[in-house]
């Protein structure tokens, strides 16, 4: 999840679960509770790629994240197998509103055709 904290722009790893259009998103006090009270706008990327590792994907959710308290929505992210993937407290919800969802799915490229051949050197 990245935003904007002051003058600079903040990006963290999260997991989260889609849940009635939304995402929710668990995690513990301090700098992403801190940045969203208020409808902060955030940025989520998620990328993937199939069983075999030839077929990628990435989707971009732009939106608005508010901090969540509703009884009812911490059981749809418990339900939907949201759980930290760190120790530590993780008692929060936030839930992302997105307005923007962008994405692309591509064959991946074999390593040879990742950069143009380099001539060797010592040759002019």
């Amino acid at each position: 999840m990245a935003f904007t904290r002051g003058d600079t722009v903040e990006i963290f790893p999260v997991n989260f679960v889609p849940s009635n259009g939304t995402l929710l998103i668990r995690t513990g006090p301090g700098t992403k509770m801190d940045a969203v009270a208020g409808r902060k706008a955030v940025s989520l990327e998620a990328d993937g790629l199939n069983q075999y590792g030839t077929i990628a994907w990435s989707v971009v959710v732009k939106g608005h994240a508010a901090v969540v308290d509703d009884a009812e929505d911490f059981q749809d992210a418990s339900d939907a197998g949201l759980s930290p993937w760190q120790a530590g407290p993780k008692e929060s919800l936030i839930r992302v509103t997105p307005e923007e969802i962008t994405g692309r799915k591509f064959v991946i490229a074999p390593p040879t055709r990742w950069w143009a051949p380099q001539e060797p050197a010592g040759r002019a």
